[in-house]
């Protein structure tokens, strides 16, 4: 999976967070989703803009963000 192909930072977009595929979605708002209780397929239903791949991206993105055991 090319993470940075999916997960694209803007400047000017929802004031610079990650967000998917240039979309207005962040990777928060589908974690947060996700956190929330929602499955993954009622995430893609409710946006079916969105693919596995970009859920998946979300949260290899935020795995990415957490410091590595030493």
């Amino acid at each position: 999976m090319e993470l940075y192909r999916i997960i694209t930072v803007e400047p000017g977009k929802r004031s610079g967070q990650p967000c998917i595929r240039g979309m207005r979605i962040t990777v928060r708002d589908v974690l947060e989703y996700l956190a929330g209780g929602m499955t993954v397929d009622e995430v893609l239903t409710d946006f079916p803009e969105l693919t596995n791949e970009d859920i998946r991206a979300c949260l290899a993105y935020a795995a990415n963000q957490l410091p590595r055991a030493a």
